[in-house]
């Protein structure tokens, strides 16, 4: 089961990225435009192909670094479901960043990873014909509703299609890389992927007014911004990576599940360094009441997490 303990290292990434990333797009001097930072993220992500230089150093591919020794000429089943991959991260990220920039990250990421996690679990019984014991699903369901109990309110109906569109755009695309992984290799699947990524993303420049955004964002983006940016996509990379590997190893419902587990680490990352973060990425609310929720929250997250190990 050390698959789930890979997903979880993913997850810490990805909650300090969730941070930073509710900075980015919530202040407008920063990224003002979702579409553009999801554009960046998608090019940036794709760039993660380098990994496979660094696995030809032998030592290092014997650890499981994906090595190039292990790409492999596409099929066409391959190159498809590799740019579906592309395309359903794009989508998932450019509706997430809508939805957040017009709404608090304490209501949004909550509710697009439960949605996200239970359309996985949905759309895994469908495609993949996965079969998973009471453990897993109990710890599934445990996780779920914990991760939807984090969000403070429900979204405004302004926001509702944008993160519902988010949360099953995400599980298409963790679903569709699944798959991939069962059509080839796990080094195969992972490397066409991200060149899809960066094709994907360069594609978007030949449409006028995408490219007009998008040169209009980078001109007035500060270097100290784009930093920060680089910095974020690069802890997305590295926790990504850990997911995907946790997927490929294990049941990608419950590495979607998850999630849950995310929003923890977000809780103790904001509470622990809330003076140093900026006021737009931390919720200093300490009510009775909150601070209730949020043990309710940890208790029935903690407790699904380790009923995955049943």
């Amino acid at each position: 089961m050390h698959w789930i303990l890979i997903a979880t290292l993913g997850q810490f990434l990805n909650a300090i990225v969730a941070v930073l990333d509710k900075y980015i797009v919530s202040d407008e001097k920063v990224m003002p435009r979702p579409f553009v930072y999801a554009f960046y993220s998608c090019l940036l992500t794709g760039f993660w192909a380098v990994i496979f230089f660094v696995g030809l150093i032998p030592p290092l591919a014997a650890l499981g670094v994906p090595s190039l020794a292990n790409v492999q000429f596409p099929t066409i089943q391959v190159i498809s479901m590799a740019f579906l991959t592309a395309y359903t991260f794009f989508m998932a990220l450019v509706s997430m960043y809508d939805a957040l920039r017009h709404s608090d990250a304490a209501v949004v990421m909550p509710i697009v990873g439960t949605i996200s996690a239970l359309a996985t679990f949905g759309l895994s019984y469908v495609f993949l014909d996965v079969s998973l014991t009471h453990g897993h699903i109990a710890g599934i369901l445990l996780i779920s509703l914990g991760t939807l109990l984090v969000a403070r309110a429900l979204p405004e109906w302004s926001v509702v299609l944008h993160v519902m569109h988010s949360g099953i755009f995400f599980a298409l695309h963790y679903i569709t890389m699944k798959g991939l992984f069962m059509e080839t290799s796990f080094d195969d699947g992972f490397f066409w992927s991200r060149i899809s990524f960066v094709l994907f993303a360069l594609s978007l420049l030949m449409v006028p007014v995408y490219l007009d955004k998008i040169k209009a964002q980078s001109k007035s983006t500060t270097k100290k911004t784009g930093v920060i940016v680089l910095a974020t996509k690069v802890l997305a990379g590295v926790g990504a990576f850990l997911l995907l590997k946790a997927t490929d190893l294990g049941e990608v419902s419950v590495v979607q599940a998850l999630d849950g587990i995310r929003f923890v680490f977000i809780l103790i990352i904001t509470t622990v360094f809330a003076h140093w973060l900026p006021s737009s990425a931390t919720d200093k609310d300490l009510r009775p009441k909150v601070f209730f929720r949020r043990f309710v929250v940890i208790i029935l997250i903690t407790s699904g997490f380790f009923m995955l190990f049943a």
